[in-house]
């Protein structure tokens, strides 16, 4: 039984257990639920202590690799460039669209009253643009990081990844070689915390159905239709951004396009597809070897389209189901954060990027991350269309750079 699997059946018989006790004996659901939950909690705690080293090594990491693909010439710079862009109007496309859906939509008050009972929320700035502003820079690191507040943690970490870039090479290198080591053990820990994954969702599940009933199902299919929607939509517009910028004409594209994405839907994995992705751009795009040789495997390493969606839409959802409204400033701190994390984080395996990347993110809009082990849980459902989404990217951000550099065709 794969990691998958055993998740989804953890997840399953929390609900049906929870959902059970909820119809038949209210009570002894509310004291099941008070007797399971801090063995949900015991698991999460353990996922969490890994997120302050793990998001910061990233982030270093993650700065010094692009540093040194851009040293490859002009177009690893333009290539790093596409991706920022793409991934910044991504984030910014989720940020001002999964609130106004969900705004449709009327959230469930035993789903708030459970969710409330079910963690705190985490330290963020509030207080309008001069405290979110303000909060960007820690005054003390180390308290940063002993608090969990992640955006002044991150803005340190930013510092020190560029100011690494600019010391000698020979200490530059042991100082990220560190930091790699530390990110790899730290991914370690979490595979080894997600071997209780399904005794940890039981019970977290279990607890949260316990006191609000049929409501959960409903709140986590708006949850898997919320990211399927958006991952659509981000397809779309990529495939347009592809004809606009990339200068491609629609049947063209698409013939190179839907074998790349055939595979990806059935292997679930960039990586796996990148053989495909090279020969469509090279035999049905005509894209040079030398471009798409060189920007593909960037983007497999470093740009992965739906991640910074992922990220807030899912914090979206959390504030929703609360019935809390996300400000402004928390949103554009959400798209800033998550444009960082997902550079960095494209190499990590499975739920355990799931887990690490939406927990920073999450915790600095100052909302409960109890949720996100939930939410892992059927993320599996709409991950088929995210492959599709980040092929899709790869492909659209390689006829962005190829046009780029006409001379190189």
């Amino acid at each position: 039984m794969n990691q998958t699997v055993r998740v989804l059946a953890g997840l399953i018989a929390g609900l049906v257990i929870g959902i059970l006790l909820a119809w038949r004996t209210p009570e002894t659901a509310l004291q099941t639920a008070t007797i399971v939950e801090p063995f949900g909690k015991l698991w999460l705690n353990a996922l969490q202590m890994t997120v302050v080293p793990l998001v910061f090594s990233l982030v270093v990491v993650g700065i010094n690799q692009a540093s040194d693909a851009a040293h490859s010439g002009r177009i690893a710079k333009q290539a790093i460039m596409t991706f920022v862009l793409l991934l910044t109007a991504a984030a910014a496309m989720t940020a001002v669209l999964a609130p106004l859906a969900l705004s449709l939509l009327q959230p469930s008050h035993a789903v708030a009253v459970a969710l409330q009972a079910h963690g705190e929320a985490s330290p963020a700035a509030s207080g309008g643009w001069a405290a979110a502003l303000t909060a960007i820079v820690p005054s003390n690191a180390l308290a940063a990081a002993v608090a969990n507040a992640m955006l002044p943690l991150v803005t340190f970490a930013l510092f020190f990844g560029f100011a690494l870039t600019r010391i000698e090479a020979t200490g530059r290198t042991q100082v990220v070689g560190f930091f790699k080591a530390v990110s790899d053990a730290m991914i370690v820990i979490v595979h080894w915390v997600l071997l209780a994954a399904p005794v940890g969702i039981f019970a977290l599940v279990l607890a949260l159905t316990a006191r609000a009933g049929l409501d959960v199902l409903q709140a986590l299919g708006i949850y898997i239709l919320l990211e399927c929607a958006l991952y659509a939509l981000a397809t779309i517009l990529l495939i347009a951004t592809a004809l606009t910028f990339g200068h491609r004409k629609l049947g063209e594209f698409m013939t190179a396009l839907v074998p790349v994405q055939a595979v990806a839907a059935s292997t679930q994995s960039s990586l796996a597809t990148l053989p495909a992705m090279l020969d469509s751009a090279q035999n049905r795009l005509a894209i040079p070897a030398r471009i798409s040789g060189l920007v593909l495997p960037m983007a497999v390493s470093l740009f992965r389209i739906t991640s910074p969606i992922q990220y807030i839409a899912t914090a979206c959802f959390i504030a929703w189901a609360l019935g809390a409204a996300l400000t402004p400033a928390q949103l554009a701190t959400g798209v800033a954060l998550s444009v960082l994390v997902s550079m960095g984080s494209v190499g990590l395996p499975g739920q355990a990027i799931f887990l690490a990347t939406n927990l920073p993110v999450t915790s600095a809009l100052g909302l409960p991350i109890a949720p996100l082990p939930v939410l892992m849980a059927v993320d599996a459902i709409p991950d088929v269309l995210a492959t599709v989404g980040n092929v899709t990217g790869d492909m659209t951000a390689t006829a962005v750079v190829a046009a780029r550099n006409p001379a190189q065709e």
